[in-house]
Order: structure tokens, then C-alpha cells, then sequence
């Protein structure tokens, strides 16, 4: 915990207990919660803490840069606790959204696009993962 506090403080954020449980609970997280997930999620272990908190608390971690919102699933906002480059694949069976390396996907033809000028980009690829 000592950790994340000097994480907090590094990025300007007062580290309040609820602060404190939000961002402990998306930066570890292994999923892309959206921010309903995480109130539901750290409201367990911090019963007073409010919608309002648990958004504004994501936005400021997404503000300084230690989480990325993302819309990956339709009309909803996830946050990704990767802010390194990388792409997703989203199983619409279970709508779980994986990780996908940078580096397994090629694309090319960005300096085609004369009318734009690119400053990011990524792939969402979207099918059934294959069960082993």
C-alpha cells in the first residue's frame, strides 16, 4: 500500500482511503472494468463509498496517465490498467476483453492516409477465443 501512495503522490492525487481502494483495485485488475464494476467491487470492502468518487477517482488516474479509458464494448467506457501499447480481442460469447501484444499485429498503409495525421491507433479484434 505503501507503494501505491507514492504512486498517488508522484501523479499530484491525494491519497484518501477511497482513492486509495479505487486505484488499488483497477490497477491490479486483470480485466477492463468499466467504473459501475469497480464501485460494485470496492464498495465490498468500503461500504461508504460513493458512484461519484469511484468516477471521478477514474478519471483522474486516466487524466495522469496510470489507467486508459477505453470504448470497447459498445457505448461503454473500460478502463485498461496496460497504458503500454497494445491491442484487445473481445469474445462475444463472454464479452472478456484479452490483452493482445503490440507486436502480434502488423498494420500498414498509415502513411497512405495524406487527409490525417495519426498520433494512435490500435486493433480490437473480435471473435470466440479458442478453448484448449
Amino acid at each position: 500500500m505503501a507503494d501505491l501512495i507514492s504512486v498517488l503522490r508522484r501523479h499530484g492525487i491525494r491519497a484518501t482511503p477511497q482513492r486509495l481502494a479505487v486505484a488499488a483495485h483497477v490497477l491490479s485488475a486483470k480485466s477492463h472494468p468499466t467504473a459501475d464494476e469497480v464501485w460494485r467491487q470496492v464498495r465490498r470492502r468500503c461500504p461508504t463509498l460513493s458512484r461519484a468518487t469511484v468516477y471521478n477517482t477514474l478519471n483522474m488516474l486516466a487524466e495522469k496517465g496510470l489507467i486508459r479509458p477505453q470504448v470497447l464494448r459498445e457505448g461503454t467506457v473500460v478502463f485498461d490498467p496496460r497504458t503500454d501499447r497494445h491491442h484487445h480481442f473481445i469474445d462475444v460469447e463472454t464479452g472478456r476483453v484479452y490483452d493482445v501484444p503490440w507486436s502480434a499485429i502488423r498494420v500498414s498503409g498509415k502513411e497512405k492516409l495524406r487527409d490525417f495525421d495519426v498520433q494512435e491507433y490500435q486493433v480490437v479484434l473480435r471473435g470466440r477465443r479458442r478453448r484448449p
